[in-house]
């Protein structure tokens, strides 16, 4: 009673199949393969150190002197980029 048969699951798939189309459905997949894909190179890709090393920019930081003065209660830990 707690799993579902063969049958039923291929109920829902017609189900879903008639409410979405195949064309959707078709897209959904290639765009989870490529999402998939991105994931997978972006992850082999930051195991890798750079080559030439970026040094930080530091006119670009925010100081505990930069803040606006309503803000002198709150201590951050760490600088933050303007954007």
């Amino acid at each position: 009673m707690g799993s579902f048969s063969i049958w039923h699951w291929l109920i829902v798939l017609l189900i879903i199949v008639l409410v979405f189309g195949t064309k959707k459905l078709k897209n959904i997949g290639s765009d989870m393969g490529a999402a998939v894909k991105g994931f997978k190179d972006g992850v082999r890709e930051g195991g890798t150190t750079p080559e030439t090393p970026v040094p930080p920019s530091t006119q670009n930081q925010v100081t505990s002197s930069q803040q606006p003065s309503a803000d002198r209660g709150t201590i951050d830990v760490e600088a933050k980029n303007r954007s």
